[in-house]
C-alpha cells in the first residue's frame, strides 16, 4: 500500500507539470521504465530517488516530506516558526531586506497570504482600515479585497482583483492547497467586477493605484524568496516589496 501510494502522488505531481514519464526519467538520469515501475507500484524507491524526482517536479519542500512519508521514509524537512532561533540568520536578513526598502512599504506573507512582518511604511495604510481586519492572523487578500479594507482605496480595483486572481491561480497549479482554494472560491472567484477597470497608461506593468488623502499613488510590486531554503517556513515566505511608478507617487513616500 505505501508504494502505491507514492506511485500515485508522483503521478500527480508529474502530470500537473505536464511532464511524460520520458521527461522526467530524462531530467531525474534515471531510465523510464524505473519511473513507470515506481508509479504503478511495482518499485519502491528509495529517499533518495523521491528527493530527486520531487526536485525535477519542482515539488514543495511540504510535499517533499509527504512523498517521503508516503514511500515509508521519515519526513526530511523541519516547520519552523520565523521567531525561532534557528532561523535568526534568515529574519534578521528579511528584516534587513524590509527595514532598506524604507521609506516604501514591502510586508512578508506565507503560502496563505497570511501577513507575517511589515516595515514601517505600511503602518499609515493600515490606519485606515477596519480594526477587525488586523486581527492575527492578517491575510492579505482579505486586507485588499474588503471593503472596509484597502478596496475602498484603490481606484482600480478591478485591475488588482484580476492580479490577485491570476496570482492565486498559478499558485494552486504549482502547489495546491484546501485553504487557499477555499479563500480564492470566497473572494476571486469569477463575477462582473462592480468597479471599472481604470486605464493606465504603462506598457511595463499594471500599478495598483490608490487614493490617500486627497491624492493618487501608483505603486508597483516585486515579490523576492529565499534561494534554496532548508525550512519549509522559509520555502513558503515572500517579501512583497512596493515602488512607486511615477514621480508624484515618489515624492508622496520621501516627503
Amino acid at each position: 500500500m505505501i508504494v502505491y501510494m507514492i506511485g500515485e502522488l508522483l503521478r500527480q505531481w508529474r502530470q500537473r507539470r505536464g511532464l511524460s514519464q520520458l521527461d522526467l526519467a530524462i531530467a531525474a538520469d534515471v531510465s523510464a521504465r524505473h519511473v513507470s515501475l515506481v508509479e504503478t507500484g511495482k518499485s519502491k524507491p528509495s529517499a533518495e530517488m523521491v528527493l530527486r524526482l520531487a526536485d525535477q517536479l519542482h515539488v514543495p519542500l511540504r510535499d517533499r516530506n509527504r512523498l517521503l512519508l508516503a514511500a515509508g521514509f521519515a519526513p526530511r524537512y523541519a516547520e519552523r516558526s520565523l521567531d525561532d532561533g534557528a532561523l535568526s540568520a534568515a529574519r534578521d536578513a528579511v528584516r534587513r531586506v524590509l527595514h532598506a526598502h524604507e521609506p516604501y512599504p514591502a510586508l512578508v506573507f506565507d503560502r496563505r497570504w497570511n501577513i507575517v512582518m511589515t516595515n514601517r511604511a505600511v503602518d499609515p495604510f493600515f490606519a485606515q482600515v477596519a480594526p477587525d481586519l488586523l486581527q492575527p492572523p492578517v491575510n492579505l487578500l482579505r486586507l485588499g479585497l474588503d471593503p472596509r479594507g484597502f478596496a475602498r482605496m484603490v481606484v482600480n480595483l478591478a485591475d488588482v482583483r484580476a492580479m490577485f486572481r491570476a496570482r492565486i491561480t498559478r499558485q494552486l497549479a504549482t502547489a495546491p492547497d484546501p485553504e487557499l482554494t477555499a479563500i480564492y472560491e470566497e473572494l476571486l472567484m469569477p463575477e462582473p467586477d462592480l468597479a471599472a477597470s481604470q486605464s493606465v497608461e504603462s506598457d511595463v506593468v499594471i500599478p495598483m493605484i490608490v487614493r490617500v488623502g486627497g491624492r493618487e499613488l501608483r505603486l508597483f510590486s516585486t515579490i523576492t524568496t529565499f534561494g534554496t531554503p532548508m525550512d519549509i517556513t522559509l520555502d513558503e515566505i515572500g517579501i512583497e516589496s512596493y515602488y512607486p511608478a511615477d514621480a508624484e507617487s515618489a515624492a508622496y513616500f520621501t516627503r
